[in-house]
């Protein structure tokens, strides 16, 4: 059986989508651009940045350095802003019982998020003390889907990568899962999680059965 699963956190532990999709809406009105959620599906699992570069071209504009970073410390004061009301009543369905699910069967539990506020979400939802190792985008260089966010949750386990289940619902989260040479729960809309090795619509659907199946 698998020894760690590494949770994406936007989307998997929280629902903060439509908090990044009103912030980052706002900023894109800024710049002349009405930001639809098709569009705003690119913007999951990668930086901040990445996700502004992504605006800007849909948008066709071109940003100086200064502007880049004031619109990203604008993003972010108001995406915190969106957040500060979430508290256990925004944990997503099915995750309290598969947390307790992995620690009766001593499988370690493990944070794998692009997000810098990913601390400050969990403490929101009162979930900090539940996860053996927090990687986010405050520790790593390469964002998703670069896998290094995965690669170091590992090893702050210290569980070989082959031991390890990413649980994700963002197309980048996923090759990032692949590429650190882990197999990936896909949570979500199957037809934006190419490349997952299976699909649960929310983690009540996640059980010792699924997990077998999933083990190499």
């Amino acid at each position: 059986m698998w020894k760690a699963v590494i949770f994406d956190l936007d989307g998997v532990i929280t629902d903060t989508a439509g908090h990044h999709f009103a912030a980052w809406r706002e900023i894109a009105a800024g710049l002349g651009f009405d930001l639809s959620e098709e569009v705003n599906e690119l913007l999951k699992g990668v930086s901040r940045r990445e996700s502004l570069e992504i605006i800007a071209h849909q948008a066709g504009v071109s940003l100086e350095e200064t502007e880049i970073q004031r619109l990203l410390e604008t993003k972010n004061a108001r995406y915190l802003e969106l957040i500060a009301a979430l508290s256990p009543a925004d944990i997503l369905p099915g995750v309290l019982p598969f947390l307790d699910y992995l620690d009766r069967n001593g499988i370690a539990s493990a944070i794998g998020s692009s997000s810098k506020n990913a601390r400050f979400i969990l403490d929101r939802i009162g979930l900090t003390e539940r996860f053996q190792a927090i990687s986010d985008g405050t520790r790593i260089c390469e964002t998703k889907p670069h896998p290094e966010v995965f690669l170091l949750a590992a090893q702050e386990l210290g569980i070989a990568t082959k031991e390890c289940l990413v649980v994700e619902d963002a197309a980048a989260g996923i090759e990032a899962g692949r590429r650190a040479g882990m197999r990936v729960l896909g949570v979500g809309k199957p037809e934006h999680l190419a490349g997952a090795d299976a699909y649960v619509t929310n983690l009540s659907a996640a059980n010792a059965g699924l997990l077998r199946t999933l083990f190499i």
